[in-house]
This record gives C-alpha cells, sequence and structure tokens, in this order.
C-alpha cells in the first residue's frame, strides 16, 4: 500500500501562487509517474498535470505555461507550483501515483481557494 499526503493548499488571491506538495510513502524511483487532479463543487475530477520517472511533464491545457514541478528524492515529495492563479482554479487538489504493478494511489486531497 502507498500513502500519499498533500499540503500547501490554502486561500491566495487572483494573481497569486501556492506550491502544492505530495508526500509519499515510498520512493520516488518506485513511482512511474505522479499526477495532480482537481475536483470543484459540482463538478468531476479532472487531470490538471503529472510528471513521469523520467522527468517529462505533462499538463492539462488550463494549466499549461503556468505550472513547474520540484522533486525532492531524500523527502520523496513531488510539488507542483502553480502561477497565476484565478478563481476558476479553485478547487479541491488531489495527487495520484501509478506504481507499476501495483496500480494507482490517491491522497485525501488538499483544498485550493483563489478569492479576493
Amino acid at each position: 500500500q502507498v500513502r500519499l499526503v498533500e499540503s500547501g493548499g490554502g486561500l491566495v488571491q487572483p494573481g497569486g501562487s501556492l506550491k502544492l506538495s505530495c508526500s509519499a510513502s515510498v520512493r520516488l524511483s518506485n513511482i512511474a509517474n505522479l499526477g495532480w487532479y482537481r475536483q470543484a463543487p459540482g463538478s468531476e475530477r479532472e487531470f490538471v498535470a503529472r510528471i513521469f520517472n523520467s522527468g517529462d511533464t505533462d499538463f492539462a491545457d488550463s494549466m499549461k505555461g503556468r505550472g513547474t514541478f520540484f522533486r525532492d528524492y531524500d523527502k520523496s515529495t513531488v510539488s507542483l507550483e502553480m502561477n497565476n492563479l484565478q478563481p476558476e482554479d479553485t478547487a479541491v487538489y488531489y495527487c495520484k501515483a501509478y506504481l507499476y504493478s501495483y496500480g494507482n494511489f490517491w491522497g485525501q486531497g488538499t483544498q485550493v481557494t483563489v478569492s479576493s
């Protein structure tokens, strides 16, 4: 079993930035890819961005040009810095890790609210 713990959410003004972190209970080298998803009230959960073990990244159109990944192998943590946040970015953000032969694991989520 893999445990993921998100942190870094909060309240930010439009145009501001937040850095979300996802700490894993396994080494990052064991994770094939780690992604961020979000779910706004009344909406389906949607893909935001992901990073592969190789370092390649993939961003939803809504996050392209505004997101940057960071990896800390010592802390088994992957962070996503999001810039120029807007009210439509308000949602609960979840991280998901995919491990070969084990499948997907989800964190419990962290709230991001963009409001003046």
